[in-house]
């Protein structure tokens, strides 16, 4: 009898497997939001995501990223023309069992005008945030845990901060070393940055946990 109920077990379970890897396999579609507004600033706050960041062709902000109806992406823009995006989910338990969203889904490219916006803050997991050479007037706040954050010349007006677990940070800065009051904390990995440094009119914070820190000042 109780070889019966184990089978029994054993089959609704993997009844449940197979309908949740059926559920999980849903396609994902490519969407794309552009701003009707004029955009400040930039919230992206999402999970297991590769973030691409360029620069704008126009004057709009622009975003191309994969959803489905289990994996999705909430947008809004406040009075203060606040662009947010963070992540969405509607899945079930079953719905984790099966194979890994593919790579071209998890990737969100994010296109920002040059030199417009007042602030940028990008924050992810598990996966990578890269940015081309870009300006932002106020400040730049960049976050992964679990993937790299690599960068061109970023030219941020007042602060710069960078934090990563479980992956390296390495890119240029707009500006010379002396423009900057510095702060770094890192652990177990090595940092071309002092731990602290006053002075300068701007401030670059910079935590790393679990890898390495190359950052060179670019004085144009």
């Amino acid at each position: 009898m109780k070889k019966i109920i184990s089978l029994v077990l054993c089959f609704v379970f993997g009844s449940l497997i197979f309908t949740g890897c059926s559920n999980s396999s849903e396609p994902f579609v490519e969407k794309n939001y552009t701003s009707d507004t004029k955009i400040n600033e930039i919230n992206l706050d999402v999970r297991d995501r590769e973030i691409e960041v360029s620069l704008s062709e126009d004057e709009q902000v622009h975003i191309k990223y994969y959803e489905n109806s289990k994996e999705y992406y909430e947008f809004s823009v406040s009075d203060e023309n606040v662009l947010t995006m963070t992540s969405a989910s509607d899945k079930d338990w079953t719905d984790y069992i099966g194979g890994k969203t593919s790579a071209e889904d998890r990737k969100i490219s994010l296109q920002i005008p040059d030199t417009l916006l007042e602030n940028l803050t990008l924050s992810t997991t598990n996966e990578d945030i890269t940015l081309s050479a870009l300006d932002v007037t106020g400040s730049i706040n960049i976050s992964s845990n679990g993937g790299n954050i690599t960068f061109g010349n970023l030219d941020a007006g007042s602060a710069l901060t960078l934090n990563v677990k479980n992956g390296d940070i390495s890119g240029a800065i707009a500006g010379s070393y002396d423009d900057f009051s510095i702060q770094s904390e890192i652990k177990k990995g090595e940092s071309n940055l002092p731990g602290n440094k006053d002075g300068g009119e701007k401030t670059l914070n910079v935590s790393c946990n679990n890898g390495d820190v190359n950052i060179e000042f670019v004085n144009e």
